[in-house]
């Protein structure tokens, strides 16, 4: 217990946090261009490790969901199976089909992997430390206008997965293509939206900036409206269950994704990961206070200071990597317009009508003057108000509408009767008739071979034969 303070003095490095109010782009201007070089690899090498960490974490978590142990024959616990898998990609024969365009076809992996690695470039892992003698913050680089490169990088990797698609020469493919540009078109949106609210009470863009803005709380508890919908469409975005629409094992078998192979496949997969990582730590930073450690531990002195600063952040992002893996555990795939619903009519208005509360309160506080109090008063009760009044408020149906339900579904069950024949505009969701309703027609037995059979089955069944009734088969008694 004696050596417990002198770890903690040494993970904190007796560093000085940076300005709350700025960002941290000052400091990393000071770095020498091998400590940004030593900064560049960390940052790969660190992607590719919770990469292989990430996969063995979803198979161990969802085999101990289905009753099954998971990986645990390579290496401690099985943690050198993703490293396994990896290895045997590379040995795996890279096909190109013959009808593939195969410049596109082999760029795609390429720009579905180079933004997703780039992206994790502007994010604070940490705070104020002391490398290799040299002062410096555990972020690569911090621009002013952090978050809109991480969204413009997310809509660049997007790209590779359609060009996969289409480059592929093959329907099915092509659709997973068509469906991943739906996806871009609608969640990106609505991501977009989640981040004004944060923008608006940060006033800045900067990722590090908006961590330091956290010290007092975390925007989570200020903008949760903000935080479920970015939570929602970063599950779109990434393309995980249950929106895994571009890959759709059951009607797309495998989606864009079909016809590659070896490490192309491999580099689709290694940046599906890395966006999971990727949209777990913008969450984290935007949301979750960042690297700063959650209450009680920033009570102590050394707990925002320093190493320990990544221990806060990494944590956090784990959490975040759980709810990815138990939502493809537990939830089925929904449909494709119920997909896109979500996006359009869900997220989308809800964020702007959100947008416009935030920015209401946040002139009140600022140009009127107003107390929180006074803000609750005159925004959150009409709020409140109308909200309860649309749940409760009883939804009318004309009589014509219930007539019009009633003769659909009387169209329904005149359809799913036994023999019916389905009408061309008949009921709402006109269905074929069952096939175990389907009166089965009898079988004649014919020739000589059929005879014999028969009487031999009744020789020995002791059965009697009798005539063929009229357009009927034999009939044993």
């Amino acid at each position: 217990m004696s050596a417990l303070p002198g770890v903690a003095r040494w993970l904190a490095d007796t560093t000085v946090a940076p300005d709350p109010d700025g960002s941290v782009q000052p400091l990393l201007s000071d770095d020498p261009w091998w400590l940004m070089l030593v900064k560049a690899l960390m940052v790969f090498v660190l992607l590719l490790l919770l990469t292989l960490f990430a996969i063995w974490f979803e198979r161990r978590v969802v085999g101990r969901m289905q009753h099954r142990p998971g990986p645990n024959v390579n290496g401690p616990f099985g943690l050198l199976q993703s490293l396994a898998d990896a290895v045997k990609l590379h040995f795996k024969e890279g096909i190109i089909p013959a009808r593939a365009d195969k410049f596109v076809f082999i760029a795609a992996p390429v720009m579905s992997a180079i933004p997703a690695v780039l992206i994790f470039s502007i994010i604070p892992v940490g705070g104020e430390v002391t490398m290799f003698g040299q002062q410096t913050a555990l972020q690569l680089t911090d621009p002013p206008v952090g978050v809109l490169v991480a969204l413009a990088l997310a809509s660049v990797g997007v790209y590779g997965i359609v060009l996969g698609g289409w480059a592929s020469g093959s329907t099915y493919p092509i659709l997973g293509g068509l469906r991943a540009a739906a996806q871009m078109i609608s969640y990106d949106v609505a991501m977009g939206l989640s981040f004004v609210a944060v923008f608006l009470y940060a006033g800045t863009l900067s990722t590090s900036a908006i961590v330091n803005q956290q010290e007092p709380g975390w925007y989570i508890w200020l903008l949760p409206v903000s935080f479920i919908v970015y939570c929602v469409s970063m599950v779109g975005e990434t393309n995980r269950s249950p929106f895994d629409m571009a890959e759709a094992e059951g009607e797309l078998v495998g989606g864009f994704n079909t016809e590659y192979s070896s490490m192309r496949f491999g580099l689709f997969f290694l940046a599906e990961y890395i966006n999971m990582i990727n949209v777990s730590a913008i969450a984290v930073t935007l949301f979750l206070g960042g690297w700063r450690a959650p209450w009680p531990f920033s009570l102590l002195p050394w707990a925002n200071q320093g190493y320990w600063t990544m221990v806060w952040f990494f944590i956090k992002v784990l959490v975040f990597m759980f709810v990815f893996v138990w939502l493809r555990g537990s939830l089925p795939r929904v449909r494709y317009d119920q997909f896109m619903s979500i996006g359009w009519k869900v997220l989308i208005p809800v964020s702007l009508v959100w947008i416009v509360l935030v920015g209401s309160v946040r002139v009140l506080r600022n140009s009127q003057g107003f107390s929180t109090v006074e803000v609750l008063l005159w925004v959150g009760v009409p709020l409140a108000a109308l909200l309860i009044a649309v749940v409760l408020w009883p939804q009318r149906r004309s009589a014509e509408q219930e007539a019009q339900d009633l003769r659909d579904e009387q169209d329904d069950l005149e359809v799913s009767r036994p023999g019916a024949i389905v009408p061309e505009s008949g009921g709402r969701y006109p269905v074929p008739p069952l096939d175990l309703q389907v009166p089965i027609a009898p079988i004649r037995r014919v020739g000589a071979i059929d005879d014999k059979r028969a009487q031999r089955l009744a020789v020995t069944s002791g059965a009697t034969r009798t005539p063929d009734p009229p357009g009927g088969s034999d009939v044993l008694s």
